[in-house]
């Protein structure tokens, strides 16, 4: 398989910044022709593609960006616009940097490196905007609701161990919707001391801002799902498949071409089996790399098969009987989600990405 470095005539590597970022140009060969600062804004990346027009020795050029989902993201967007290839760039690890320094044309030229090293092939294409990234930003105000609402919930919890039967009692049990209504309309006592004001207060407090969140949560839950119904229509209906795991799937696997097969699918979602075989032991572990909000939504749809799916439950008792342990009956498991949510993605946005 041929390396980039063989295909293209230039490469542009970019060390982004909040405010500026700091490109160079170079050949093929790694020996740079030039370089740049600009500001990181619309007039920024036009200078940057006027000065790379000008400076480049020919079309075929690639552009490796640090950041592309975070101060590189503008550029990113700008230099696609343009027809240029873009390619996310790792920062560098302490060893790459071994011997060499630190400084933006430092960084710069070490992301024209790590590009000119890699496979045509197995290219990091960033991932892509649009419905995709729609997702991406409800799971994140979703994690953060979940957050916040579960140390709302503990609070609630700690606050109604410290009162009467009655309020213990309600410490220990399921804090519903009608539980929380109740506590939110509760009237604080005429002759209330200071503490148990303030108690009172916290407590309907918490108990209007747990039913906030619980709505929020459900409004959140449907947008997923009508972004995921869109983008992969029926692979909610597949067992154990939820609109959070599902939409966690697409954001990671975002467009068909970004893992070159499942077998690279199962490696980004730390699903990849791994030898740790030793003396007369012969066995696999899971990788515990990879995209790790990834590899919790496969986690959750493994461990919902396993509690309701019949199929999956005959199977974990043929493995079992086979001598296989529950640890490893889940990591076979979850390369075969893998595999299985690989393919249906990439069935599903074939169209999407053509049109």
């Amino acid at each position: 398989m041929p390396m980039l470095a063989e295909l293209i005539d230039a490469v542009i590597g970019v060390d982004t910044h909040r405010d500026t970022h700091h490109a160079e140009l170079a050949l093929p060969t790694g020996a740079p022709v030039g370089t740049c600062s600009i500001s990181n804004d619309s007039a920024g990346y036009a200078q940057l593609l006027a000065w790379v027009a000008d400076h480049a020795p020919g079309p075929r050029l690639v552009i490796c960006i640090e950041g592309t989902r975070s101060y590189g993201a503008g550029l990113a967007r700008a230099a696609t616009a343009a027809g240029l290839t873009v390619i996310e760039c790792e920062q560098p690890t302490r060893t790459t940097r071994r011997g060499k320094g630190k400084s933006d044309p430092i960084d710069a030229h070490l992301a024209v490196l790590s590009a000119l090293q890699l496979h045509a092939d197995r290219l990091p294409t960033p991932r892509a905007d649009g419905d995709r990234e729609a997702l991406r930003i409800l799971l994140c105000a979703r994690e953060e609701l979940t957050t916040t609402a579960t140390g709302q919930t503990n609070r609630l919890r700690a606050l109604l161990r410290d009162g009467e039967d009655t309020d213990r009692r309600l410490a220990r049990a399921r804090l519903s919707d009608a539980v929380l209504a109740g506590l939110a309309r509760r009237r604080q006592p005429r002759e209330a001391s200071r503490q148990q004001a303030v108690r009172h207060g916290e407590i309907r407090r918490l108990a209007l801002a747990l039913r906030e969140a619980a709505r929020a949560l459900k409004v959140n839950r449907a947008q997923l799902a009508a972004i995921v119904n869109d983008l992969a229509p029926g692979l909610t209906d597949r067992p154990g498949i939820g609109p959070v795991s599902a939409a966690q799937a697409i954001v990671s696997f975002s467009h068909p071409g970004r893992c070159r097969n499942d077998a690279a699918f199962a490696k980004l979602a730390g699903a990849s089996p791994i030898e740790a075989s030793s003396g007369r032991t012969v066995r696999h572990r899971l990788n515990r790399g990879g995209d790790r909000a990834l590899n919790k939504a496969i986690h959750i749809i493994a461990t919902t098969r396993m509690r309701s799916d019949l199929k999956t439950q005959a199977y974990t008792l043929r493995r079992r009987a086979e001598g296989k342990t529950g640890r490893e009956i889940r990591r076979c498991l979850k390369r075969y989600i893998a595999r299985q949510l690989y393919r249906s993605l990439t069935i599903a946005m074939i169209p999407t990405a053509q049109t």
